[in-house]
Order: C-alpha cells, then structure tokens, then sequence
C-alpha cells in the first residue's frame, strides 16, 4: 500500500482538493483510502442516537453496522491519541492511502498553498514535501510546482511518484 500526504496550513483547501482527486483516481482504477487528523474532538454520531447513547454510558467501543456500511467508535478516554502507525495498521490494504494532515510524519507528502490565505509556504523547512500544489506561482520553490485547479495533473504526479500505473 502506498502512502502519500497532502498537507498546508488550516483553510488552505488540502479537503476541498482531496475530495475532487479521490473521484480522479478511482475513475482510474486506483484504490483509494484516506485518514484524515484533525486538532478538534471527533464527533461522528449524534446526541440522543442509540450509539452516542452507548458511548455516553461508558462502553469503550461501539460499532453501528448495516446493510450498506459500518463503523466503529473508539473512545479514548485518557489514553494517547494513536499515532498514525497504528492508524494505518487498522485499515485493509488499498493502492493508496492518502493522508490528510500528519505534516510532522515521513511520508511523501504535497503541500497545498493558496495565495489568498495569509499562510507560510511549508515546504522549505520539510524535506518530505515534494511538490506544492498552488493556485499561482512562487518564486524560488525548489520542488516541483502544480496548479492546484488541475486535479488530473495533481493525480498524474501523486501517481507517477508511486510508480502506480492505472487507466
């Protein structure tokens, strides 16, 4: 399984661009997951729903299961947050796992940078960062540029470097 990050900083757009490349990469045939961090508590069932009721009364885990799908809540409690290590060994293999956030780990990542956000270019001081992903030029970048509104040449590029051949 291959593993690549998309990172930048809060509001720089890293979810508005992974939900239009995962459509383009599974159009292609590559199998896709993703994990997702983010610094706020996770909520994702609802007060009064008998899972968040389940929860609330102290199980440590909960899994709500269908017809079409199914989920399990973990309920860290004071434990460690896990580390995405032990995220990843949770998930079925899949081509590529792309990460969202996690810009501290080792993988490969690309950095999204929008102009219009007062935001500092992450990539000069992480050598994991391997191209940048922009909505205009920067001067003096010395990995490869892409503009962020081409999101088949955002998947030519994540695809060529993990040597993923699809349709």
């Amino acid at each position: 399984m291959k593993i690549f990050g998309i990172v930048g900083m809060s509001g720089s757009g890293k979810t508005e661009l992974l939900v239009k490349l995962i459509p383009e990469l599974t159009a292609r045939g590559v199998g896709v997951s993703t994990i997702k961090h983010t610094h706020h508590n996770v909520e994702v069932d609802k007060p009064g729903k008998d899972s968040y009721r389940h929860r609330k009364s102290g199980a440590k885990q909960v899994m709500v299961a269908s017809a079409g799908r199914w989920s399990l809540i973990r309920e860290l409690r004071d434990a460690p947050e896990p580390t995405l290590g032990e995220l990843i060994e949770k998930l079925e293999p899949v081509d590529l796992l792309l990460i969202e956030g996690f810009k501290r780990e080792s993988h490969a990542k690309l950095e999204v940078f929008r102009h219009d956000h007062e935001q500092e270019l992450l990539a000069p001081g992480d050598d994991k960062i391997i191209a940048v992903a922009s909505d205009g030029p920067i001067e003096g970048l010395s990995v490869p540029l892409i503009d962020l509104n081409d999101v088949s040449a955002v998947a030519d590029f994540i695809l060529s470097f993990n040597k993923l051949e699809k349709a």
